[in-house]
């Protein structure tokens, strides 16, 4: 008989996190899912993927916290990272966005530190890293893991004022 894998999914109300959650539930993952608050109604679709009353577990989790995601990381042996702040206007997207992502993302890795049983980490990222660096994207251009925002073009630009 094979063991049960459990992996973690961060920011799992999220849209791309939602579907990350009820894909695993279909292949037999067991998911222990983080959220700001259990209770919201906003999670409640978590709940009535098939196999969520077996699999899911949702934990209550901080981005700014440290040690926030280390009960929801226990035991895993992959985890998912794909919890970032949302402000669509910030007056102040250092303070708003950047420092929370930032923060956010060494304080799950902190916790997956400390966990024997984790195998794998994947963060996902925002399109914000890569969608303005000044190169024309045409069909020939492969956007991978080289192609990065450039910051000072960012700075400059009304579309990627989020990622000044």
């Amino acid at each position: 008989m094979s063991e049960e894998k459990v992996v973690c999914v961060t920011g799992a109300s999220g849209y791309i996190a939602s579907w990350l959650v009820k894909l695993l539930l279909e292949r037999g993952y067991s998911v222990k899912a983080t959220v700001r608050d259990p209770d919201d109604h906003k999670v409640k679709h978590l709940h009535e993927f098939d196999g969520a009353k077996e699999k899911l577990l949702l934990f209550k989790a901080d981005l700014l916290e440290e040690g926030s995601f280390d009960s929801a990381i226990d035991g895993c042996e992959g985890v998912f990272h794909t919890a970032s702040p949302v402000v669509l206007s910030p007056n102040d997207p250092q303070a708003e966005l950047i420092d929370p992502a930032v923060k956010g993302t060494l304080n799950v890795l902190k916790s997956c530190a400390k966990v024997q049983s984790v195998k794998r980490v994947i963060v996902l990222s925002s399109l914000a890293s890569i969608i303005h660096n000044g190169t024309p994207v045409n069909p020939d251009v492969v956007v991978d893991e080289t192609w990065f925002s450039n910051p000072a073009l960012c700075k400059e630009s009304k579309v990627c004022k989020l990622i000044s």
